[in-house]
């Protein structure tokens, strides 16, 4: 089967953008003809093609709505499809699964738009949500499925009426398989703890008005007398962020590390994870750091609650809630056990519900009933 992906770009180490990266390996070596498109390419392409996998740019496929370049990367695209003649098309990210699903118009090939997370979802501003809500209904009759990272994602394309119940399902992200790292026992742990060693606590994420590094700064600051260290690792501009530390006085105890090439490694050398933030789809993050062995630490919003159990593989909190979250790090910071139980659920949690090869078997499953559907 012949299975071409679209996403916008290509350039940073994203959630769509590794969920293609890996999803392309995976079919070409269960002897399937992967190939991807994309505006913007870069680091992820890069490894793409390296792989031995198609890979094709889309000149001028960008973010923003610029009609122009649009229709022209509408025009490109709808070139290539006939050239290459997939099977399915797999559109990622908003723009391009616009693009992508008014390119395959006519075309044999059956697009699908997998939604990482809706563009109109709770904490998106009121005239975006108006826009894009308007946008993916219109959009919605020109696939033959969408797919959406959870359960909380499905019911709100329901509950505004973007499509008809049968054609959405929901396929939660998965991550690849890693050995459970050694963790310390609670004796180990123990032992340890006369020597002060602050509990180390990290967030991977994203500089970007989507997270609430902001909100967490702050709790931090209530609870400066707890034995705690941060790290932050992530890309875009955190300056804001350093200057805040530097306002908190909190400098000495937070690393700002920018984008990391190595998180796997990195989530294994921590205690607990964070993701404090204002909307999500269904977040990658949180399965590598249960994957990790690590509890979490979660605004409730969106599909978070889908992967975080709370109160037994960590804690889900109020959207910006300072106390709320202040309140569940000194609970962990003061509780080893706790941090040891959780870690182990979170792990556990992991391996029944979130490999990455569960997911791409359901992935696979739909391609294939489309396709049979072609040729019926």
């Amino acid at each position: 089967m012949k299975i071409a992906y679209l996403v916008t770009r290509l350039d940073e180490f994203g959630g769509v953008q590794i969920h293609i990266r890996d999803l392309t390996t995976w079919l070409k070596a269960q002897g399937h003809e992967p190939l991807v498109y994309s505006g913007w390419p870069g680091i992820i392409s890069d490894h793409i093609k390296a792989m031995g996998t198609p890979y094709y740019e889309i000149k001028d496929m960008g973010r923003p709505i610029r009609p122009l370049k649009d229709i022209k990367s509408i025009l490109q695209l709808r070139r290539y499809l006939k050239k290459h003649q997939p099977d399915i098309l797999s559109c990622h990210s908003s723009k391009a699964g616009i693009i992508g699903r008014i390119a395959a118009i006519g075309l044999p090939t059956k697009a699908i738009f997998t939604a990482h997370g809706w563009a109109f979802t709770e904490g998106v501003s009121m005239k975006q949500r108006f826009v894009y809500k308007w946008i993916e209904k219109c959009a919605a009759p020109f696939c033959a499925k969408i797919i959406t990272v959870s359960e909380y994602d499905r019911n709100l394309a329901l509950k505004h009426k973007i499509c008809r119940p049968e054609k959405i399902i929901a396929i939660h992200n998965g991550m690849p398989a890693r050995p459970a790292p050694q963790r310390d026992t609670i004796e180990a742990l123990e032992e340890k703890a006369p020597r002060r060693a602050p509990v180390k606590f990290i967030m991977v994420a994203r500089f970007c008005p989507q997270k609430d590094h902001e909100t967490l700064l702050h709790a931090l600051k209530t609870i400066e007398n707890e034995n705690w260290h941060l790290t932050l690792a992530g890309n875009g501009d955190s300056l804001p962020m350093q200057q805040l530390a530097v306002e908190l006085d909190l400098t000495d105890r937070i690393d700002f590390l920018g984008e990391r090439s190595d998180v796997p490694e990195l989530l294994e050398t921590h205690d607990v994870f964070l993701l404090i933030t204002h909307w999500e789809g269904f977040p990658r993050s949180i399965i590598e750091a249960m994957r990790a062995g690590l509890p979490t630490i979660a605004t409730e919003v969106a599909g978070n609650g889908e992967s975080v159990a709370d109160a037994q593989t960590g804690y889900l909190v109020p959207h910006k809630d300072i106390a709320a979250v202040a309140m569940s790090i000194a609970e962990l910071t003061g509780s080893p056990e706790k941090r040891l139980d959780m870690g182990l659920q979170a792990r556990k949690r992991y391996e029944e519900e979130f490999t990455f090869l569960k997911m791409a078997q359901r992935n696979l499953a739909l391609y294939e009933t489309l396709t049979a559907t072609n040729k019926d």
